[in-house]
């Protein structure tokens, strides 16, 4: 039986993450000796869709359907699950992305199929188990989880795996489903996105301040140093209720859940509510003025002092290594 893996895309374009599940994806192949079919939902460019043979795909049904324009929890689940039942696929995977998380449990229910969300290595398939490490309680601990269901549905943590490419095209077909009638009945009007801005949930890099910056007229240099590092914009949920900064950008357990190479926290003490959020980060790097701060606890690197005189150096001394290199 194959794996089949949705590959998201934004504006007709795969992200960073997509390419991760590919490649984690034809690893899972790889361990069960089987094909990888992805299934791509929306208008891609064929150039596009065959490049995912790039990262393992060997077919990729394409579905282009003026209903599914825009994501729709019920409406995609429905088309994945049929495309699964189709193919015969018995593992589905998908990035555990704002979209994915929606996805992963809607598509588990109609291939009654066992869930793992949140995966942050590939499955261990020992003894006729089949187990996978995921993360738990809002990415503070791991938890290792065996799915017993005949049908699997993972979701990949985004940046906890590798792209790998192996070179190669993938065939593409042209996909038509219905789906389930009831599942096509919410419309979507309008999805507006930030386009001059890099993704949160899918940055390598984050560059995040709290209340330490004392208000909103000292963003500044918060966005150059984001600027210079080609980092995503991120703050405390205080900063975003007191309309310093958008809502979009909050970070936390009540805000977005991210998981880059690089965080660095600025002026933010660590409540367990933040770092709850942004505990999956693989480096963690701390500004802070108070040697007490939490936030110390878990960081990687930590700075005390005082943000308005360590920020400026450190855009100055990223200016001279980029200058020099």
């Amino acid at each position: 039986m194959p794996v089949l893996v949705y590959t998201e895309n934004a504006e007709g374009k795969f992200k960073k993450s997509t390419f991760e599940a590919v490649s984690y994806a034809r690893a899972i192949a790889d361990q069960n000796n089987t094909n990888l079919v992805a299934i791509s939902i929306g208008d891609v460019s064929n150039d596009q869709l065959t490049a995912l043979g790039k990262y393992g795909a060997e077919k990729v049904l394409n579905v282009s359907n003026a209903k599914l324009k825009n994501f729709i929890n019920q409406a995609y689940a429905s088309v994945i699950a049929d495309a699964a039942k189709k193919e015969g696929a018995d593992i589905v995977v998908l990035s555990n992305s704002f979209s994915g998380r929606g996805l992963a449990p809607r598509v588990g229910v109609k291939l009654q199929a066992g869930v793992a969300d949140g995966a942050v290595a590939l499955p261990e398939q020992t003894g006729g188990k089949f187990t996978v490490k995921k993360t738990a309680f809002s990415g503070k601990a791991f938890a290792i989880v065996e799915l017993t269901s005949a049908n699997k549905v993972i979701s990949l943590t985004p940046n906890s795996y590798k792209v790998v490419e192996k070179g190669g095209a993938a065939t593409v077909e042209d996909y038509a489903t219905e789906g389930n009638a009831s599942d096509f009945k919410a419309i979507i009007k309008e999805i507006v996105r930030s386009t001059d801005k890099v993704s949160l949930p899918d940055a390598d890099i984050v560059v995040s301040a709290g209340r330490g910056l004392k208000g909103p007229e000292n963003w500044g240099m918060i966005e150059e140093l984001a600027g210079l590092l080609g980092a995503a914009l991120a703050c405390s949920k205080p900063v975003s209720d007191a309309g310093w900064r958008p809502h979009s950008e909050h970070v936390g357990q009540t805000g977005i859940a991210v998981s880059p190479n690089l965080y660095i926290a600025i002026g933010i003490s660590g409540a367990i509510q933040h770092l709850a959020g942004v505990s999956s980060s693989k480096v963690i790097v701390v500004i802070n003025k108070d040697p007490e701060a939490p936030f110390f606890k878990v960081a990687d690197f930590g700075i005390v002092g005082d943000a308005f005189e360590v920020v400026p150096k450190l855009i100055a001394a990223v200016k001279e290594y980029k200058a020099s290199a």
